[in-house]
C-alpha cells in the first residue's frame, strides 16, 4: 500500500490524494487501509455510502471523508462531518434545511455528468446550479467532481472530451465565484494515461491496491494475497465423477484435493474447471464446479501434496502468481470484480512494512 501510494504520489506531485475507500476498500478492509493511509499523510477519503462512513468514524477515522452517492440520511452528514456529493438541487436544498436549523455550514461537491450517464448536473445546466446552489444558505461549495467512463482505453477521445467539457464548466463556475474549486476528475486509469485530468486532487481507488487497469502494471505492488490450507486430498480411480452435475470426470488416476473455499466466500461459481490456483509454487487446476464452500483441485501431478498445505488463489506462491487480471480474464470480468468479493468473508492478517 505505502509502494502503491509512492508511485502514484511520483506522478501527481503535490496534487491531493482522495482514497477510495469504498467497498470495505475493495475487499482489504477499510478500516486499516484508511489509517495506514493517513499515516503516509492522505487527509482526504472517499466512500459510497454514509454507512462505510460511520464505521470509519466509529474507529476513531478522523480524515475528511467524500461520501459520493449517498443521500439517504441527511443527518448523518452533519452528526459524522461527511461531506456529500450534491448531484440535484433538490438534495442542495435539503442540505440547506438541515444546515439552517443546526445553525451549521456544510461543504458540499458538486457532480457535473460529463458523460457516464449516471448522476450528476447536465452540461448545459451545471454552471447555472452550481452558482445557485452556491447561494443557499448554510451551504458552501467547496469542489467539483466529474467521472470518466473510458479512460482505461487506448482511445482516449471521448474522455478528452468529457475533460473539455468539465474545464468548461469550471472555469466558469470558478469565475463567477471569484475563488478556486477543488476540482477533481482523475479515477486510478486517468492517473496513469491522461496527465491533463490530474486538476487539483484524483481519486485512485484500484491502482492503490496494487491492480493496474492496463496490461502494464506501473510497478504497482497488489495488496491482498488470498490463502487457504486443504481440507482433505482423496485418491480417486479413472472415471470417477468430481462435484455437481459431474461436469468433470477424470481421465486418470487422480489425486483430488479439497480446499475450504467456495462462491460464499468470492471465488466465483465461473471458476468451475476454468482456474487455476498455487500448491506448493505449482499451478494446479480447479477440478468440477465450485461450490458454495468447496472447492476441488487436480493435484496428481504435484508431489506430496497433503492436508495443511497452503494453497494461494491470488498472489504469489514460490516462483509462480496468480494476479487478479489473469483471474478476471478467465471469467470475462474486471479485477476490481475479484479482489472485491475474494475480500469478502475471508480472515485479515496485515503486515506493516518498516
Amino acid at each position: 500500500l505505502k509502494h502503491n501510494l509512492r508511485i502514484i504520489r511520483s506522478i501527481i506531485a503535490e496534487r491531493t490524494v482522495i482514497a477510495v475507500v469504498k467497498a470495505d476498500a475493495y475487499g482489504h478492509g477499510s478500516v486499516e487501509i484508511s489509517r495506514n493511509l493517513l499515516k503516509d499523510g492522505v487527509s482526504v477519503l472517499a466512500v459510497a455510502f454514509t454507512g462505510e462512513a460511520r464505521t470509519l468514524r466509529a474507529q476513531g477515522i478522523g480524515a475528511s471523508i467524500i461520501v459520493l452517492f449517498d443521500r439517504s440520511d441527511i443527518d448523518d452528514y452533519f452528526d459524522y462531518r461527511l461531506t456529500p456529493v450534491i448531484q440535484d438541487r433538490r438534495t442542495a436544498e435539503a442540505f440547506s434545511k438541515e444546515a439552517r436549523k443546526r445553525g451549521e455550514k456544510i461543504a458540499v461537491h458538486i457532480k457535473v455528468d460529463t458523460g457516464m450517464g449516471r448522476l450528476g448536473f447536465d452540461p448545459s445546466q451545471a454552471v447555472t446550479e452550481a452558482l445557485s446552489i452556491s447561494e443557499l444558505e448554510g451551504i458552501e461549495v467547496e469542489g467539483l467532481l466529474s467521472h470518466f467512463s473510458e479512460a482505461d482505453l487506448s482511445d482516449r477521445s471521448y474522455a478528452v472530451e468529457q475533460l473539455k467539457s468539465f474545464n468548461s464548466i469550471r472555469s466558469s463556475i470558478t469565475a463567477r465565484l471569484g475563488r478556486p474549486l477543488l476540482s477533481h476528475m482523475a479515477n486510478s486509469a486517468a492517473i496513469f494515461s491522461f496527465g491533463d485530468a490530474l486538476l487539483d486532487a484524483v481519486r485512485p481507488g484500484l491502482v492503490l491496491y496494487g491492480q493496474s487497469p492496463f496490461v502494464e502494471r506501473f510497478g504497482l505492488a497488489p495488496v491482498m494475497t488470498v490463502k487457504t490450507k486443504i481440507l482433505t486430498v482423496r485418491n480417486v480411480g479413472k472415471g470417477a465423477p468430481i462435484s455437481y452435475g459431474r461436469t468433470f470426470i477424470t481421465p486418470r488416476e487422480s489425486r483430488i484435493a479439497v480446499i475450504p473455499v467456495g462462491y460464499a466466500d468470492g471465488f466465483s461459481r465461473l471458476f468451475s474447471n476454468n482456474a487455476e490456483v498455487l500448491v506448493k509454487g505449482r499451478r494446479a487446476a480447479v477440478v468440477g464446479r465450485v461450490c458454495m464452500d468447496l472447492t476441488m483441485l487436480d493435484v496428481t501431478d504435484i508431489e506430496n501434496v497433503s492436508e495443511e498445505d497452503e494453497v494461494v488463489l491470488l498472489g504469489r506462491q514460490g516462483g509462480n502468481e496468480i494476479t487478479a487480471a489473469e483471474l478476471s480474464e478467465r471469467i470475462h470480468t474486471i479485477p476490481y470484480d475479484i479482489v472485491t468479493s475474494l475480500g469478502m468473508r475471508s480472515r485479515r492478517e496485515y503486515k506493516t512494512s518498516r
